[in-house]
């Protein structure tokens, strides 16, 4: 089934959506909606006020009929926090559960695997614990293995219609996950060139990055009919 992973700020690798964004997407008909439950950029030790934002934002996704949360929270030895996990789990259910690529941070990941599955996690995303998916495909191949269906190993990270068959090929995984940006230029006809909103390190202001449909659907049709696409 398709779906979407929804997420803001995308230069930050995706953070929680707002609730004005979770309510306007549920209007769509016909696609699955999972939202990031993920309060900051960075590392993926929270603290105690973090982690409550984390609870608040699931029970919103929650009240706005979503179809499932993606949460990834790790211990300070890059472990995965399960106690953590296990209570946000147990606050999001019935709501399907998908831990992120806070996965690919974990120091030993066919240990990782098994604490998911034990805590009955329903898929984790994944590069294979390098930049992209293609770079950790005999890694993702062999937690494909290793989960014997116990869990879905997603494989996501620079996946594209030219790659795509080949990772296919290779892990034989049973969804995938890809982003399909690309550069759009701004409307705006006046410009102030020389003031940022963001820090030193910042995109161009007159320039934003959006989903593209065209790429969406040539990443499915290279996918055997895109059957398994998010």
């Amino acid at each position: 089934s398709h779906r979407v992973e929804l997420c803001a700020d995308l230069l930050e690798g995706g953070t929680t959506p707002s609730h004005g964004m979770i309510r306007e997407a549920r209007k769509i008909a016909g696609i699955g909606l999972h939202v990031m439950i993920r309060p900051r950029g960075g590392d993926f030790l929270f603290d105690n006020d973090e982690f409550a934002i984390m609870e608040a934002d699931i029970d919103t996704a929650k009240a706005e009929s979503a179809d499932g949360v993606v949460i990834g929270l790790l211990t300070d030895q890059g472990t995965i926090d399960v106690q953590r996990t296990r209570e946000l789990m147990a606050r999001a259910r019935p709501l399907s559960v998908t831990f992120h690529r806070a996965f690919d941070m974990t120091p030993e990941p066919f240990e990782a695997l098994e604490t998911l599955i034990g805590l009955g996690v329903d898929r984790v995303l994944t590069s294979g614990q390098e930049t992209t998916a293609l770079e950790g495909l005999p890694l993702i191949g062999a937690l494909v293995s290793g989960a014997d269906k116990r869990i879905i190993v997603m494989p996501g990270g620079g996946i594209t219609a030219r790659n795509v068959e080949r990772i296919l090929a290779a892990a034989k995984p049973r969804e995938i996950h890809f982003a399909a940006l690309e550069s759009v230029a701004s409307d705006m006809r006046f410009r102030r060139s020389h003031v940022f909103m963001g820090g030193e390190l910042r995109p161009p202001e007159y320039d934003r990055l959006a989903t593209s449909a065209d790429t969406i659907r040539s990443v499915m049709a290279m996918s055997r009919g895109g059957k398994n696409a998010k």
